[in-house]
C-alpha cells in the first residue's frame, strides 16, 4: 500500500480538494493499492466537514466529498505516509520542522512540485493561496492548480508503486 497525505491549514478546503481530485486521477489511471487522505497543520477545524464551496466545486466535477471530516496531522503520520503533500509554503515548512529525521523530511513535498510548469521553482513559488478567504473563483483557481500537478503526481505514484513491487 502506498499512502499519501495532502496537508493544508484547516483540512476543509485545499487538502481535501487535492485528496479527492488525486483519488479520481489515481482511479482513472487504474492504480491499485494507493491510499489517499488529508489533514491539517492546525486543529482549528478538527471534526468539521469540507467547506461547502469546496464540496460544491467537487460535486460539479462529479466527485462526492460529503464524508470528509477534518483532522490534524500529527508526527505519527510520518510513520504511515509514503508521501506528504503540502499545499502551501507554510504547510511545507511546518511539516519539515515536525519531522524528526531526514527520512521523514524527505517525504514532504509541495503538491505543485509535480506540475511541470513550476517543478523547477523553489518551494516558495509553489504554494496555493487559501481560497477560504475568497469566492467561488478562488476555489476554481485552486482546483486548476491542483489539476495541473495531477499528471506528474500520478506518474510519480506509478514509479513508486512499481519500485515497491520489484518491477
Amino acid at each position: 500500500m502506498y499512502r499519501i497525505l495532502t496537508v493544508c491549514t484547516g483540512n476543509i478546503c485545499r487538502s481535501p480538494m487535492a485528496a479527492y481530485m488525486l483519488r479520481e486521477a489515481v482511479d482513472a489511471a487504474g492504480l491499485e493499492d494507493v491510499e489517499i487522505a488529508s489533514a491539517a497543520t492546525s486543529d482549528w477545524e478538527t471534526g468539521n466537514p469540507i467547506d461547502p464551496r469546496a464540496a460544491g466545486l467537487l460535486t460539479r466535477r462529479g466527485i462526492e466529498a460529503s464524508s470528509h471530516v477534518a483532522r490534524q496531522f500529527t508526527a505519527d503520520d510520518f510513520a504511515t505516509a509514503d508521501l506528504v503533500l503540502a499545499l502551501d509554503t507554510d504547510h511545507f515548512n511546518h511539516l519539515r520542522r515536525l519531522a524528526t529525521d531526514e527520512d521523514q523530511r524527505s517525504k514532504v513535498r509541495m503538491l505543485r512540485s509535480f506540475d511541470p510548469e513550476v517543478s523547477r521553482e523553489a518551494p516558495s513559488q509553489q504554494g496555493i493561496y487559501d481560497p477560504w478567504y475568497g469566492d467561488d473563483a478562488d476555489f476554481e483557481t485552486t482546483a486548476q492548480l491542483i489539476s495541473a500537478a495531477l499528471p506528474g503526481l500520478v506518474h510519480h505514484i506509478k514509479n513508486q508503486t512499481a519500485d515497491t513491487r520489484g518491477a
